[in-house]
């Protein structure tokens, strides 16, 4: 389906010079901040997108300065900007889910790149069964992905070649090992789907990460099934920063805690065990990478660095969250 025809709107008005115009078969809700490296290529890509009854997409931009916002305004069915410092993961994507007008609305991070015209056909069609509330993509490494980013990635269910669907009774929820309640639980907004009558019930939580995760431990409890569909995929993969990943890291191990009581690394001892099984691992992928091309040094130190990093991420975070866990429990 081409996407030579656009209507452009702001905030939450929409411009449609007096013509009524049926909803799509699908939204795309696609959050962005400072997305002129990627974005042409990802507009193509969407526009090569074959699904029947056609699509929109909505943009929410926060406050980007690198001409962002205008690229969208020129093509988005709807743009919607908001102060940086107003974005959170729940909240905004609870925001551009409320401006799209289709029953099915897909979640796109600006970074992600579907990797086939059929990759919205693909993760709407489990929706047709109204027992799955939403349906999240395979993702595909970049090309030039580090080796330590295609590990990381592969440690992840969105992988799997493999499609899915998952229920989950309460009380089975209960009987499962916390690392089997989050794998139950999975779902992911780098690429997903939900329908959006259950959405209206069960917004994202406002939260600064794991919105995803947290929402869907909240309809699986509530009866609905998650569906995984590997044949939508996308092209993403990250090599960030070692304080990005930090903090990062630390974030979400304080909510996996909280949400399924997962201490991935509890102790000083648990600690120091993980970076000595993690450095050699790290050493390896550089190793990997070196027989591509070598390395640079910085990257020499970000991937070794990062044997330290998330381990201390993960172990500070099991902290704030029983810290929390326990002022909680005094109010």
């Amino acid at each position: 389906m081409g996407r030579n025809l656009h209507i452009a709107a702001y905030g939450a008005v929409r411009r449609t010079h007096g013509i009524r115009v049926s909803a799509p078969a699908a939204s795309v809700v696609l959050l962005t901040r400072n997305a002129m490296p990627q974005l042409a290529e990802l507009w193509q890509r969407l526009a090569e997108q074959e699904i029947d009854g056609g699509f929109e997409v909505v943009a929410v931009d926060s406050e980007s300065n690198d001409g962002t916002a205008e690229f969208l305004a020129e093509r988005a069915d709807r743009l919607i900007r908001i102060p940086r410092e107003r974005f959170n993961h729940g909240a905004t994507r609870n925001l551009g889910i409320d401006a799209a007008r289709a029953e099915r609305v897909a979640l796109l991070v600006q970074d992600a790149v579907p990797a086939s015209p059929r990759w919205l056909a693909e993760l709407v069609a489990p929706l047709a069964d109204e027992r799955v509330a939403g349906v999240f993509s395979r993702q595909i490494p970049a090309r030039g992905a580090s080796a330590l980013a295609r590990q990381q990635l592969a440690g992840w269910v969105t992988t799997s070649e493999r499609p899915r669907r998952v229920r989950l009774a309460p009380e089975d929820f209960a009987s499962l090992l916390p690392i089997e309640r989050l794998r139950a639980c999975a779902f992911d907004n780098v690429s997903s789907c939900l329908r959006r009558e259950v959405w209206r019930l069960h917004p994202f939580p406002e939260t600064p990460i794991a919105e995803d995760i947290a929402w869907g431990k909240r309809v699986l409890l509530a009866g609905y099934e998650i569906a995984y569909a590997p044949g939508s995929a996308v092209i993403h993969s990250h090599d960030r920063s070692l304080r990005y990943e930090f903090e990062r890291t630390l974030l979400l191990h304080e909510q996996l805690r909280r949400l399924f009581g997962l201490e991935t690394i509890g102790s000083l001892p648990a600690l120091a065990r993980a970076i000595a099984v993690s450095l050699p691992v790290h050493v390896r992928c550089l190793a990997a990478d070196a027989a591509r091309a070598a390395p640079r040094p910085a990257e020499w130190l970000r991937v070794l660095g990062l044997a330290g990093v998330w381990p201390a991420g993960q172990y500070l975070g099991v902290l704030r969250g029983r810290r929390a866990a326990r002022m909680a429990g005094k109010s």
